[in-house]
C-alpha cells in the first residue's frame, strides 16, 4: 500500500512539473528582458526591443510559420484541420458572450462597456502560444512524441489568419471609441487627438507596437473617431460629406430630375452607410508579414510539386528553406525579451476600475479555459475532431487559456480608446496568467495525452 501511495505522489509530482517547467523557461526568458529594460538599470534601451519587435514581426515569425507549416500541410491535413478556425471563431463568440456577463455584473465606467468585452473575448492565439508550444516540446520527455514542435507550431500558425481577419474587422470597429465620449471631448473645446499619446513620441508604451510594429503610419482619416455611430446617426458634417444625398422618389422638393428607373435602381441608404463603413475597415492590413507567410505555406504545401522543390533535404531550394529555418529559431526568445520589456514599464493608470479588472481577468484567465475544455472535450466526443493527434487537441484547448492578445493594446492606441486602460489590463493578466496556464496545462496534459493513451487498444 505504501509503494502505491508513494507512485501515485510521485506521479502528481511529474504531472505537476510537466506544466511548471515549459513556464519556467519562458519566465526565465521574461526576466531576462524585464532587467534589459528595466528603467533603474537601462541596459538595453527602449528602441532596442522596438527594433526587436519588428524584427519578431517581420522575419523571424514569418520564417518560423513558412518552414514549420509549409513542411507539415497537405490537402489532406486541411480537410482534417479544418476545426481549428472553427475553434477560434467560438472562443471568440463564447468570450464575447462572457465578457457581456462582465460587464453587467461588474459595471465598470459606460464608455467602456465594448472595450470589456473586447479584452475579455479575443486571447493571444499566436505569438505566446508558440512560445509555449516551443517550450512544452524543447524537451526529450515531452508527452507529444517526435515532430512535437513542427506538428504544434503547424496548428497555431493554421489559426492565425482567422484571428487577424477578427481583430482588423470586428474588433477595428468594437474598439471605436463610444459618440458620446467624443462628443464630451469636443464640447470643452480639446482636439481629440490631445487626449491620446502622441504617435511618434518615443515614450509610447512598448505594448503599443510588440506586436504591431509601424502602427503609428497606419492612421487614417476617421480612425480615431467614433466613425460608425456618425454615419448611422448622420449627425456630422464628416457623415454628411461622406454620404451624399440620394433622391429617393421626391425627397428633395419634388424634383423630377430622375428618372423612375434610376430611381429604382438608387443604392438603399442603409445599404450605403455599410459601404462606407466598409471602404473605412483596414483590410489591407491583414496581408502583413506573418499572414502572407500563413498563404505561402498553405499553398506551397497543398501543390506537391511545389512542396517537393522547396522542403524536404532533397529539395532543389532546402537550402533557403534551411537559412528560414535557422531565423526562425530566434522567434520564441526574441518574443518573451520583448513581453519582458513590455512588463518593464509597470501597469499605467487606469480609470476601469478594480472590480472591472478582476472580473475580465477572471472571466478570460479562469471562466473561460473550463468552458474551452467543455467544448473541445465534446466536439472529440461528437466525432469533430479527426485527428487523433494530442497536441491538436492541446493546441484546440491552449487557445480558451491565454490572456488577452496584446494586439488590443495596438488596436486600442490606433483608435485613440482607452490606451492606459489596456495597458495596464494586459501588464496585470501576464503577470496572472503565470499561475493560472500552470494550472491549466497540467489539466491539458491529462486530457489529451493521458486520454489518448487510455484510449488506444
Amino acid at each position: 500500500m505504501s509503494g502505491f501511495a508513494g507512485g501515485n505522489v510521485n506521479s502528481r509530482v511529474v504531472d505537476i512539473l510537466s506544466g511548471v517547467v515549459p513556464l519556467l523557461k519562458l519566465i526565465c526568458l521574461t526576466v531576462i528582458g524585464l532587467l534589459l529594460a528595466h528603467p533603474k538599470t537601462q541596459l538595453v534601451p527602449r528602441a532596442t526591443f522596438r527594433l526587436l519587435s519588428k524584427l519578431v514581426f517581420a522575419l523571424f515569425l514569418p520564417c518560423l510559420i513558412f518552414t514549420e507549416l509549409g513542411e507539415s500541410i497537405t490537402l489532406e491535413n486541411i480537410v482534417q484541420w479544418w476545426f481549428i478556425p472553427v475553434n477560434v471563431l467560438l472562443s471568440a463568440v463564447i468570450g464575447s458572450l462572457i465578457g457581456y456577463l462582465v460587464v453587467l455584473i461588474c459595471r465598470p465606467p459606460p464608455e467602456f462597456n465594448r472595450f470589456t468585452i473586447v479584452m475579455t473575448a479575443f486571447g493571444n492565439t499566436g505569438n505566446l502560444l508558440l512560445a509555449i508550444v516551443s517550450s512544452v516540446c524543447h524537451t526529450k520527455t515531452n508527452p507529444f512524441g517526435p515532430s512535437c514542435n513542427s506538428r504544434g507550431v503547424s496548428y497555431v500558425s493554421f489559426a492565425q489568419w482567422v484571428a487577424v481577419i477578427l481583430v482588423y474587422t470586428v474588433v477595428y470597429h468594437m474598439m471605436e471609441p463610444p459618440l458620446e465620449y467624443y462628443e464630451v471631448v469636443e464640447e470643452e473645446g480639446i482636439e481629440i487627438e490631445e487626449v491620446n499619446v502622441d504617435n511618434h513620441d518615443v515614450s509610447r508604451p512598448l505594448l503599443v507596437v510588440a506586436e504591431w510594429p509601424g502602427i503609428e503610419d497606419k492612421e487614417t482619416e476617421h480612425c480615431k473617431t467614433p466613425f460608425i455611430a456618425r454615419v448611422f446617426n448622420s449627425i456630422s458634417s464628416v457623415s454628411q460629406a461622406s454620404l451624399p444625398e440620394v433622391d429617393f422618389g421626391g425627397e428633395n422638393g419634388g424634383e423630377s430630375s430622375s428618372p423612375r428607373s434610376i430611381q429604382c435602381l438608387a443604392e438603399p441608404r442603409v445599404m450605403r452607410r455599410m459601404r462606407v463603413v466598409a471602404e473605412q475597415t483596414p483590410v489591407k492590413h491583414i496581408l502583413q508579414p506573418p499572414t502572407i507567410a500563413s498563404l505561402l505555406a498553405i499553398i506551397i504545401g497543398s501543390v506537391p510539386q511545389l512542396k517537393s522543390v522547396v522542403f524536404g533535404y532533397d529539395a532543389p531550394l532546402s537550402f533557403i528553406t534551411d537559412s528560414l529555418n535557422i531565423m526562425g529559431s530566434a522567434m520564441v526568445p526574441s518574443v518573451m525579451l520583448v513581453l519582458g520589456g513590455m512588463l518593464s514599464e509597470g501597469p499605467n493608470e487606469s480609470t476601469l476600475g478594480l472590480r472591472t479588472t478582476i472580473g475580465i481577468s477572471v472571466a478570460r484567465l479562469l471562466v473561460l479555459p473550463i468552458v474551452g475544455i467543455g467544448i473541445v472535450m465534446s466536439a472529440d466526443k461528437l466525432g469533430l475532431i479527426s485527428s487523433a493527434d494530442p497536441m491538436f487537441k492541446f493546441v484546440l484547448l491552449l487557445q480558451y487559456s491565454t490572456p488577452s492578445a496584446i494586439l488590443l493594446g495596438a488596436i486600442a492606441s490606433l483608435r485613440g480608446y482607452a490606451v492606459r486602460e489596456a495597458s495596464a489590463l494586459l501588464f496585470w493578466q501576464h503577470i496572472f496568467a503565470l499561475l493560472s496556464l500552470t494550472f491549466y496545462i497540467v489539466i491539458f496534459f491529462k486530457l489529451t495525452v493521458e486520454n489518448t493513451v487510455q484510449g488506444m487498444p
